[in-house]
């Protein structure tokens, strides 16, 4: 293992922080994923379609 001297628990505490943080961001964007997927399933099994371009 490397010593990290005094500032050990900071180095430490700053890389699981990172690592909650990312964790919770890729969590956020599966969900939002499928979510956004089935509203858009459900705009189309409604019948609602994207408008042309002019």
């Amino acid at each position: 293992m490397m010593d990290l001297g005094p500032h050990a628990a900071f180095i430490w505490a700053s890389y699981a922080a990172v690592a909650l943080v990312l964790t919770v961001l890729i969590v956020w964007l599966l969900w939002d994923g499928r979510r956004q997927r089935r509203m858009l399933e459900d705009l189309q099994s409604r019948g609602v379609r994207r408008r042309s371009r002019h």
